[in-house]
């Protein structure tokens, strides 16, 4: 029999193939730090490389990768619904406990999606993770997953205007009462807490007023009487602050703002001890469906590669524009944590390592003059995101914060001259030039 040389080439590129494949079959068995389960192989996985020593910028690439019987490099996206099963047996036995990797219906877990979260997880120093389809799914289904008629919630007043709904509408039409307090005020903290307090609420920086609550002096006064520290950690950025290691039971991300980076998609995180995740917030979340398509986990898998470049690059840009900026004569203020002038500046040190990546303006002239700088910017888009690559201005009067009448607006320092600035990753000069020229139509 003779062969040409390419179909000779083939055949042994195919015998290697298979060669290989056998001999991660045996090493699988034969090695008890090679994990195999299903198709995937991870031998040099977190026992076999000590992910416990790994810097944040090590993790945030290779933590929780996992390849198929193909070894791709990049992570594989598993775009499928459902999951097949050899047997009957076997169906039977998934559906009365799935054991590590091994999935019944996308709505319960994914392959990709589960990589999302063991990456975020291990960046967060979390035990576990549960990814959402949005972060307001995070936020509702954190807060929906632990409470129940009777209970009372206890919440800084300064919140995104979805989250304060939330809190003033769906949770007190289910019988939950909330009380809100002063955020940066301990003792009204102390305060407000009851023997039938379950939960603690805060965001670590508010929207879009950007003061900072004292997480570890919350959560002391919150343990006291057994109440459950919920941190939306969105502006402060698992890049700057790891609120768990400040006293925080639970953690929430809009996935949607830095962990995607690029305004793609939509998606969200609740971090927490294995018990909450899997035994609290799992049960709810699976059974009333918002889960995180695999093809969103991916984006965000990506995302999460390149984050802490991203937000220290757009850290960078924020502390040149507020040194700039400050003592502006349009400006009646500027506020970022970082800054000189911030009431919460020792305490923002503490908790972060750089100040974030928004600056708040207030401009002179209220609404009208807000509206002409706005309106001013050629590079500064308009919208209402934030942590994206592109920089973003919103007017939250307006928008974010529209529903809240004039009085509330107020209470909480929402004036109509605040715009908030989501820095992204132009040129600290030309955003200066950009900003510095609208002001001049104010």
């Amino acid at each position: 029999m003779h062969f040409k040389y390419e179909e000779f080439e083939a055949i042994c590129n195919r015998i290697v193939g298979l060669v290989k494949y056998a001999a991660k079959e045996v090493w699988a068995i034969s090695d008890p730090d090679c994990v195999s389960v299903g198709v995937f192989y991870w031998a040099r996985g977190p026992e076999r490389m000590n992910m416990d020593n790994w810097k944040p910028k090590t993790k945030l690439v290779h933590a929780g990768i996992k390849r198929s019987q193909y070894n791709e490099l990049s992570e594989a996206i598993f775009l499928t619904q459902g999951f097949a099963y050899d047997t009957a047996e076997q169906a039977e036995a998934r559906f009365i406990k799935a054991a590590q990797d091994e999935y019944v219906y996308a709505r319960y877990g994914n392959p990709t999606v589960r990589m999302f979260e063991e990456r975020i997880a291990a960046l967060e120093g979390a035990e576990d993770a549960f990814a959402t389809a949005s972060g307001m799914a995070a936020v509702s289904g954190a807060l929906f997953s632990m409470l129940r008629a009777g209970d009372h919630v206890v919440s800084a007043k300064a919140l995104f205007g979805s989250c304060l709904f939330v809190l003033e509408d769906i949770l007190q039409r289910w019988g939950i009462e909330v009380t809100f307090v002063e955020g940066t005020d301990l003792d009204a903290w102390r305060a407000a807490m009851r023997p039938n307090t379950k939960v603690a609420f805060l965001e670590a920086l508010s929207n879009p007023t950007l003061e900072v609550i004292d997480i570890t002096g919350v959560s002391k006064i919150a343990h006291a009487v057994g109440a459950t520290v919920v941190v939306d950690n969105v502006f402060a950025t698992p890049v700057f602050q790891r609120s768990m290691e400040l006293g925080a039971d639970v953690v929430i991300y809009s996935a949607t703002k830095h962990i995607d980076g690029q305004g793609r998609c939509l998606g969200g995180v609740v971090l927490g001890t294995k018990e909450y995740i899997r035994n609290t917030f799992e049960p709810f979340n699976k059974h009333t469906g918002p889960a995180m398509s695999p093809f969103t986990a991916w984006v965000m898998l990506k995302g999460l590669e390149t984050i802490a470049l991203r937000c220290e690059a757009q850290a960078a840009t924020c502390e040149t524009l507020v040194n700039a900026l400050s003592d502006h004569p349009k400006l009646e203020r500027l506020i970022y944590p970082f800054a000189p002038d911030h009431p919460q500046l020792e305490l923002a040190k503490r908790q972060m390592t750089k100040g974030g990546t928004v600056i708040t303006l207030i401009i002179k002239g209220g609404k009208d003059g807000a509206f002409r700088f706005i309106n001013g910017l050629d590079i500064v888009t308009i919208s209402n995101n934030l942590g994206d690559a592109k920089s973003i201005i919103t007017h939250p009067a307006t928008t974010t914060h529209q529903r809240l009448t004039a009085d509330n607006r107020a209470a909480l320092g929402i004036s109509d001259g605040l715009v908030r600035i989501s820095i992204g990753l132009e040129d600290a000069q030309d955003l200066l030039d950009d900003m510095t020229q609208a002001l001049e139509s104010v």
